[in-house]
């Protein structure tokens, strides 16, 4: 039976937000396909996400950075975590070449795990990265501490991007020159069905009441300025995390009987980072975007750029983020008018015809 192995980031959720729609759309393409998961993201994510069978194998593919919250990156912690891991790159190496050879996959696909693709290369399987950014791009921004040799472990991660066959760009995203190979490929998204009748009924909305859903990502947001947008009139605030017992303008998303991606598609606004997942999605549901900036993130500007063409998008300091001066901003994205028409989200379906080929031997 068909085989495909997809090695996935566990920085978060998006890099397994932009696997998921890839492997539906393949399994449509090829019968009875099968993926084993090399990840560290939680199982819970893939279930009902996933429609083709699927199996997960937890090992470490990658360090990502490390995080104060979804807003503050450790960069000293950051570079620490990696000069440890490529200390043990060539026995985590060959623990990879050795999996992939007990399996037999058809395919290596890598969001956006470098040991993958080298480890694929290694064994003689085809090796495809996805990627709407690499770790290389993001650790180029941070300081490298004296103790640490940052730029050999560029060079190394370089090395590893290089030995995938090809790169699948997921638009939007920043140049990446350390393939051999690209194929730009559309935006990968799957926005939900609107519920919106559905959420102002469960919340008791009053005509004039605006939804303004609050979500930075898989890494939690541990605190808001709620004292302050408490007195806030007007709106209510879906909030992806705890809020106080006592609220009137926040709800929490475990007391809704709806999903993140069908809150996103029936809220007035969100109010995120620039993270490829909700901000490709929200430009697809033309929902109007406040967005708070990190400024130290490699795919962040492309991101951003991609918003203010495409979408409605406005920034948040981040100043005025944590001490609750939402008003100005958020009236002026309620207002914000109509830009061009985004690119369809089609870049699964794309993805899935380009690899289908590799799996027609069965």
């Amino acid at each position: 039976m068909p085989l495909i192995w997809a090695a996935i980031s566990a920085h978060g959720f998006g890099h397994a937000a932009q696997v998921v729609p890839v492997l539906n759309a393949l399994g449509g393409l090829v019968p009875d396909l099968r993926v084993l998961l090399r990840t560290t993201v939680p199982a819970s994510f893939f279930v009902d996400r996933l429609k083709i069978p699927w199996e997960i194998s937890p090992v470490q593919q990658d360090v990502g950075c490390i995080q104060q919250g979804p807003m503050t990156i450790n960069v000293e912690a950051t570079w620490h975590e990696h000069h440890l891991f490529h200390h043990t790159w060539e026995e985590r190496l060959q623990t990879e070449v050795a999996s992939m050879q007990a399996v037999r996959p058809d395919l290596i696909l890598a969001d956006t795990p470098y040991l993958a693709l080298a480890a694929g290369h290694a064994a003689s399987i085809p090796t495809v990265a996805l990627a709407s950014f690499t770790w290389d791009l993001i650790l180029s921004e941070y300081q490298t501490p004296p103790s640490i040799d940052g730029q050999a472990i560029l060079r190394s991660i370089r090395e590893a991007y290089g030995q995938a066959d090809f790169a699948l760009r997921i638009t939007p995203s920043p140049t990446l020159d350390c393939f051999q190979r690209v194929i730009t490929i559309p935006p990968i998204a799957e926005p939900a069905l609107s519920a919106r009748l559905q959420l102002a009924e469960f919340l008791a909305l009053t005509p004039d009441e605006r939804t303004v859903l609050i979500g930075f990502g898989g890494i939690p947001l541990t605190s808001l300025p709620f004292e302050a947008i408490e007195s806030l009139p007007g709106y209510r605030f879906i909030f992806d995390g705890s809020i106080p017992s006592n609220s009137r303008r926040f709800v929490s998303i475990k007391s809704l009987p709806l999903s993140f991606k069908t809150l996103l598609a029936s809220v007035d606004m969100v109010m995120t980072k620039p993270g490829y997942g909700t901000l490709v999605e929200a430009v697809a549901l033309h929902i109007p975007t406040v967005y708070v900036r990190r400024y130290n993130f490699g795919d962040e500007q492309s991101l951003v750029n991609y918003l203010h063409r495409y979408g409605k998008g406005i920034e948040l300091s981040m100043d005025d983020f944590m001490k609750g001066r939402w008003a100005t901003t958020l009236e002026k994205a309620i207002t914000l008018p109509a830009t061009t028409s985004p690119p369809e989200p089609q870049g699964a379906s794309e993805a899935a015809t380009t690899l289908a080929p590799y799996f027609k031997h069965n």
